[in-house]
């Protein structure tokens, strides 16, 4: 068994690079955040590695990985969401959902066609706590309970009928009846979303557009807030699901404990270009803050696309606005517990890839096809993160 963990204080993130299980076809990450009062969280991202193994092999070969994790090495822990992307959602999502089966835990689940490009069929980050309780309700919707706070993660939810404004939408409105039914809205509850468009060039519009109508509604609009969000490239085994919505929803927090980010030097308000995200929140416990970074790219502080056509530039300018979001939230690169990077050319990812191996060594990270809203946006990132932060206003997690 290979463990390599970099040295750090009882408080701080750990990263470990495992190989947890006699399968070389596998490769494990783990970050770990382990305070010296209070409950740890854990990001996991288990890639298959062997692109010659037949789509049903690497399958079980992850889930396989995930489920030895679950009974050794993150005993005591609950994974709260867990995002699998895979190459071919069509001929995949079966064969997931029988190695999958049962395991016990209600856990909010994703699926999503956005391949892995180390040339394999699929990959999972999956986010884990400590000593907590799950329960599944209706729609994909998990609610995650420890102390004075339930956690509402929202899986794969989506629509067969209509347009993608018309199931965004629906979408949409659903998720704010069913927040309203367990004592929460929309405006002050639901700290992120991320929407996977398939056919993001066409679709997108439709779901920028209902997105923008229900937030009307909520009284998310410019000179209040948003909601941090990625809307991306991504789609399900069904074609006539156009829109695949996932949700974070926390009951129990003030208005003190939730900020926005917005890194003016670096960045415009969304709204200035029609559509309605936060760049970043973060969320303040009595013991540590969250940290909550949208789908950035190589933008300004007045919405143009910068270095049209060159990825490593693009790269860049994308890292630095991300480094201002976090400086903003008084947290930086180390305190990232992972990390999605979304390609719209697969041709890019051998250099990207090396690029963020060499930037982002230990943090766990997947690289994928989504094409980003705009065609001429070559990449885009998001990422979460944790940081101890003691607030004797509020509750610990």
């Amino acid at each position: 068994m290979l463990f390599k963990t970099d040295d750090y204080k009882e408080h701080k993130m750990a990263t470990s690079y495992q190989e947890l299980t006699p399968n070389k076809n596998v490769r494990i990450e783990i970050q770990e955040y382990t305070p010296a009062n209070g409950i740890g969280e854990r990001h996991i991202m288990v890639h298959a590695t062997n692109p010659q193994q037949a789509a049903k092999d690497q399958i079980e070969s992850v889930v396989t990985a995930y489920q030895t994790l679950l009974e050794g090495k993150l005993s005591g822990y609950t994974a709260v969401f867990r995002r699998f992307f895979v190459s071919d959602a069509a001929n995949q999502e079966g064969l997931l959902a029988d190695a999958l089966g049962t395991n016990g835990q209600a856990t909010a689940t994703s699926v999503v066609e956005q391949a892995p490009l180390n040339g394999t069929k699929i990959a999972l980050w999956a986010y884990f706590v400590e000593n907590v309780t799950t329960q599944q309700l209706t729609d994909g919707l998990t609610v995650v309970k420890h102390g004075d706070y339930n956690h509402y993660w929202g899986g794969t939810r989506t629509l067969q009928n209509g347009n993608s404004e018309q199931q965004t939408s629906q979408l949409l409105n659903e998720y704010a009846n069913q927040l309203d039914a367990e004592g929460m809205t929309l405006e002050h509850d639901c700290i992120r979303t991320w929407f996977m468009v398939q056919n993001v060039d066409v679709n997108y519009a439709g779901m920028v557009k209902a997105r923008n109508d229900v937030f009307d509604q909520h009284n998310l609009i410019p000179g209040n807030h948003f909601i941090t969000s990625t809307g991306i490239g991504g789609r399900t085994a069904d074609s006539r699901e156009l829109v695949q919505m996932n949700t974070y929803a926390v009951k129990g927090l003030s208005d003190e404990q939730i900020n926005f980010l917005y890194a003016k030097d670096h960045l415009n308000s969304t709204a200035d270009y029609g559509v309605r995200f936060e760049r970043g929140t973060y969320v303040d416990y009595g013991d540590r803050r969250h940290i909550f970074i949208s789908g950035t790219a190589s933008i300004d502080n007045k919405g143009n696309v910068l270095y049209v056509g060159d990825i490593e530039k693009q790269v860049y300018r994308m890292w630095e606005n991300v480094e201002a979001l976090l400086k903003e939230g008084q947290m930086n690169f180390d305190d990232l517990g992972q990390i999605l990077v979304y390609l719209r050319d697969p041709a890019d990812y051998a250099t990207v890839s090396k690029l963020f191996d060499e930037k982002f060594p230990t943090t766990p990270k997947v690289i994928v096809l989504a094409p980003v809203c705009r065609p001429t946006w070559l990449i885009e990132m998001e990422c979460m993160g944790v940081k101890e932060m003691k607030n004797e206003k509020f509750k610990p997690l």
